[in-house]
């Protein structure tokens, strides 16, 4: 008896990895990320986030990576040193230059470097998830808004 062979697109473990991927993305990952950020739910207040530390940590995370990459791009695009891929426009550009605020892993790293005690304060980390999902949110609609399909309305 010979097995016949199994057409790679449609094999059992890709069809799997096809089913886990929507719900590894949005739910699964992100509360991991969630979980492992340290941040106590318990004791949180509002003054905790509007604190000086988190909202100027949020404010670089969202503003200055946004602007940062965005400005950079545009520069090199201007000056006819790079150019936009074909089919990408500016608002494109903008969403994607959003969504690099999303520093979650890196700016927990980069705080423990910067600040004295090693390790991110509870201050640190509510900035960083604050910066990162704005960024997220934003980025995604404004690449939801720029990205529409050739023959839909707008």
């Amino acid at each position: 008896m010979t097995l016949g062979r199994v057409d790679a697109a449609n094999s059992p473990l890709r069809r799997l990895e096809q089913d886990l991927h929507t719900p590894v993305a949005f739910a699964i990952l992100p509360l991991f990320a969630f979980a492992n950020s340290g941040i106590d739910l318990g004791g949180m207040s509002m003054q905790m986030i509007t604190h000086p530390i988190p909202l100027g940590i949020a404010a670089g995370l969202f503003v200055g990576k946004q602007a940062g990459v965005f400005l950079a791009s545009a520069l090199l695009i201007r000056s006819g040193l790079a150019r936009l891929p074909e089919g990408v426009g500016w608002g494109a550009l903008y969403g994607a230059s959003l969504l690099c605020g999303i520093g979650f892993t890196m700016s927990l790293f980069v705080a423990s470097l910067a600040f004295p005690d090693g390790a991110p304060s509870v201050d640190e980390r509510i900035g960083i998830m604050l910066g990162s999902l704005l960024s997220a949110l934003a980025g995604y609609a404004v690449l939801r808004l720029s990205t529409r399909p050739a023959g839909a309305q707008r």
